[in-house]
């Protein structure tokens, strides 16, 4: 299959390679001379820009940071949706506000042009290893012309509903992972304090009641796990102002439908800090840097 795949950062990247891999004929782009540089170099061929990457393409993929991007790519000044032909397909892997993916789909339909909003859940590792989840709203016949693709890039796909239903259950979910990081860095950071071992700590909790998604494969202990962003000088990852956006989405989707989230909130309101004190670009996890003893 022809695919264009616009957004080769931490995520696309190794989602747009994996695609190459699999015998897709990929060409991608993005603004960063070094994402090009780093896809190129795995073999994936790199367009000028995004217009000659669509050029006779059946699938175009976008992976981008925020909703503006989006908007922009399709309907602004990159105008990309006047490129593509009736019957094109686009799937939209970034996170961003549920009433973007429907005004793009709306428009896309206008042109004879389908259209799903497909986030995913899993890190870089799962970007990597090809096991990411999507989260897929839009039509179910969509949906089925796009398995055969998602498949290659992830090992579940759930189909959420509608349009914009992918962004919603990306952006509850991120939330709880932000609650999450947060008091896991916090019980971490109580423990050293006491004198535990961070390892240890960790395994115990593991296989307790208090387990979850970030001690199993994300540690925000330096050293726990030597895979995780924390022993890498929380490089690469999932940035700190990346979750800090969607913990905003979420916090402007709960006001739009007057839902309570006060622990979204908090968490929202503390990676604003964290990010106001430099670790915007940091990895999420380093988090724990603002409730470490003696790590400020």
């Amino acid at each position: 299959m022809k695919i264009a795949f616009i957004g080769l950062g931490n995520m696309g990247g190794p989602m747009a390679h994996n695609l190459h891999k699999a015998g897709h004929e990929v060409r991608a782009f993005d603004l960063s001379q070094p994402a090009r540089d780093k896809l190129a170099a795995d073999g994936v061929p790199i367009a000028a820009d995004a217009k000659a990457a669509v050029q006779g393409a059946e699938v175009v993929i976008s992976m981008l940071p925020a909703s503006q991007h989006v908007e922009g790519l399709f309907l602004g000044a990159g105008d990309l949706l006047a490129q593509l032909p009736a019957g094109t397909l686009i799937i939209d892997c970034s996170t961003i506000a549920a009433a973007t993916s429907r005004k793009v789909a709306e428009a896309a339909k206008a042109k004879g042009v389908a259209f799903i909003d497909a986030p995913v859940s899993g890190g870089t590792g799962g970007a990597i290893a090809g096991t990411l989840t999507f989260m897929v709203g839009g039509d179910t016949a969509d949906l089925e012309r796009a398995r055969p693709v998602l498949e290659k890039m992830g090992a579940n796909i759930f189909h959420a509903g509608s349009v914009g239903a992918g962004q919603t259950a990306k952006i509850c979910n991120n939330m709880l992972l932000g609650i999450l990081m947060a008091g896991t860095s916090e019980a971490i950071a109580l423990g050293v304090a006491n004198g535990l071992d961070p390892k240890v700590l960790s395994e115990i909790m593991r296989r307790s009641s208090g387990g979850n998604w970030a001690l199993e494969k994300y540690n925000p202990y330096p050293g726990v796990m030597e895979t995780a962003p924390a022993s890498k000088g929380y490089a690469g990852g999932f940035g700190t102002d990346l979750m800090l956006k969607d913990l905003g989405l979420a916090q402007e989707n709960a006001m739009a439908v007057k839902a309570a989230t006060p622990l979204g909130g908090m968490a929202r309101n503390l990676y604003a800090v964290h990010s106001l004190a430099g670790y915007g670009g940091l990895d999420f996890s380093s988090i724990i840097k603002m409730v470490q003893k003696g790590s400020n």
